[in-house]
Order: C-alpha cells, then structure tokens, then sequence
C-alpha cells in the first residue's frame, strides 16, 4: 500500500494533516490530546462512525503511528471498547502496565481507565466497537444480583484463538459489518438491542475479571428456606419502609442468621439486595415511556427518600443517571426530551 494513499475502505471522515484528524476526532469523543510518534510530514487519515442506542462502530485508518489520551468530562460517554485491528495494532497503559491488541489478539478498555492509547505501525486500520458501559453494569447486576462497585477490572487482551476469544471475537465482528455503511443493524433496534446484550453477557462470563470467581460457585445450590421467604417479602413490598428486621421477622429467623444466608448464598448483604431489587423497578419505571410520573417520584415510590443517594446508587449500577435514562427513552420515542 503506497504510503501517502488511503486505503480503499468507505471512511466519512478523511484529511491529510493530524491537526486536522484530532479536530475530527475531538468533535467526537471530547476532550482530546494526541500527538504522532516521530516525525511525519504529510499524515494521511480516514474515520467512519455509526452509531445506535447502546453502540458504536469506529473504523479508522492511520497512516503513522501516534499515541493520545481522552480526558473524560461530564457529557463523555462511558464505554467498554472492543478493538479488533486489521493491520498493525493498538495498546492502551494504565501506570506500568501495557495492554495490546494486534495479531490473533483483541484488546477489551474502559474508556475512563487508561492513562494513554498508542496507535502501532505503519498505515494501521482498526475497528472498534463502543458498547455503552450501562449495558455492562446492568449485565454484572443482573449476573450477581449486586451492583458493582468500582472497576471490574477486565482481562484486557483476549487471545482469538480461544474459545472465548473466538466467539467474542466473531460477534463484534459481526455487529461491526453489520453498521458499516449504513448496515442492516442500524435499522433494527430491537435486534440491535439483543445481540449488544448477549455480547455483553459474554464478555461478563468469558473474559477473566475480578468477580468471575463467583460464577464457579455451583447453580444446583438451592438457597435455604428462610433465604427465599426472606426475598419473597422484599419482592411483595420493595414499594414500602421495610426495615431489615421486618425481613428477618418474615423469613422467621433472626437478623444474624438472615444476614449468614444472604452471603453464603447471594454473596451479597440483605440491604444491598433490597436496594437491588428497588433500583431494578424503578429502572423499569424509567424505561417505561407510558410511565409520565416525574424522577423524583418514581424515587419515592420504590422507597428512595433521599434524592442524591438514590442517584448515586442509581449511576454507579447503571451508569448513568436516572434523569439520562428517561431523556433517552423520551428522544427515542417521541424525538426529544419531555419530562
């Protein structure tokens, strides 16, 4: 391939100078600092992006080797990366440690986490797909019936030819291709919206991270009898001031032994799996567009009194904050904010 030429791929996006390329790029991603790596004259470069809901897909071309960093802000979105390059290579660190993606290898990074991103060799092409962190965190809650609290720190190269590099890697491919130029997937939401949460689950059951020692725990063990009575009663009332005492009342034991059953068999604490439970409701209220009841009183209404706390609780399982959830659903049904 000729060194000042790009490659024949669609790209929207194309120019022939990096300061040209980093304004494209900040207009994108936000705050943005990047410089190339020794010395270039002319830096030919093309992007493609499509975007849905809960993805994106960015290919790009480079012509020379550069490194940048992405300095979060408050309208930054928050995603798990996926890159999958197809001629030289990319790695992000974080302090000491390198991670990479190249040859037989993908790299999976949160966007918030690395410290710096180098783009590697010579007319280097890479896709990669953004899944909206939400989806991860609701994944993780859903998987351990807890929310999760800080990094999940993920294995961050996956070798392609495991199996579970394999089959990662085959599906966000297959997303990929799908909404390159304007692709089938990006005109079905409701498919869309099911194979992103089925990559989702993948990544949260395949790639080593911080809680998969919990999924080796064996599903044939049955929680004991006060443990279910004990969940019954907070699924019945998860509307009302129920009290911890209440629940071990309910479940006939004492609160001790309440809270021994819980973590030998939900490996989680009775508050917090209260507060599972009336997170997940009023996040279906949130997602409900019929739903015209405004955010703090959905907040009331599962037995948040405290505004601010139900919102941090609410943005570390979720990722975002309730008022983002609804403004999301009011512009994807009704084309703008309502409520």
């Amino acid at each position: 391939m000729p060194e000042n030429s790009t490659p024949q791929f669609s790209f929207r996006y194309r120019g022939s100078s990096f300061d040209n390329m980093i304004e494209t790029l900040g207009g994108a991603f936000g705050a943005f600092s990047a410089e190339p790596v020794g010395q270039t004259r002319d830096f030919h470069w093309g992007i493609d992006l499509a975007a849905c809901d809960n993805a994106v897909f960015v290919s790009g071309y480079h012509q020379d080797e550069f490194q940048f960093n992405i300095e979060p802000t408050g309208d930054t979105a928050e995603y798990l990366s996926i890159v999958l390059p197809r001629n030289g290579g990319m790695g992000v660190t974080y302090g000491s440690r390198t991670a990479e993606a190249g040859q037989g290898k993908l790299l999976l990074y949160n966007n918030f986490e690395p410290d710096s991103v180098i783009m590697h060799g010579h007319s280097n092409v890479i896709d990669e797909l953004l899944i909206n962190w939400s989806v991860i965190l609701q994944t993780v809650g859903q998987t351990f019936e807890t929310p999760l609290d800080g990094s999940i720190d993920l294995l961050p190269e996956l070798d392609l030819a495991t199996p579970a590099g394999q089959i990662i890697g085959n599906l966000a491919a297959t997303m990929m291709n799908s909404m390159r130029d304007n692709g089938p997937l990006l005109h079905s939401p409701i498919a869309m919206a099911h194979i992103t949460q089925a990559l989702a689950d993948l990544v949260v059951r395949l790639v080593p991270h911080r809680l998969s020692h919990l999924l080796d725990k064996k599903p044939c063990l049955i929680a004991p009898r006060h443990v279910r009575r004990a969940i019954e009663f907070m699924q019945a009332n998860i509307n009302q001031p129920i009290t911890i005492p209440m629940v071990a009342e309910a479940a006939g034991v004492s609160i001790r032994a309440l809270q021994t059953g819980f973590r030998a068999f939900r490996d989680t604490t009775p508050v917090a799996y209260l507060m599972t439970l009336r997170l997940r409701a009023a996040r279906q209220d949130l997602l409900d567009p019929g739903n015209n009841h405004a955010v703090s009183e959905i907040c009331l209404k599962w037995g948040f009194f405290h505004f601010g706390r139900f919102s941090a609780a609410y943005r570390a399982a979720y990722g975002e904050n309730p008022s983002d959830t609804r403004k999301r659903v009011d512009r994807y049904h009704y084309g703008d904010p309502k409520r």
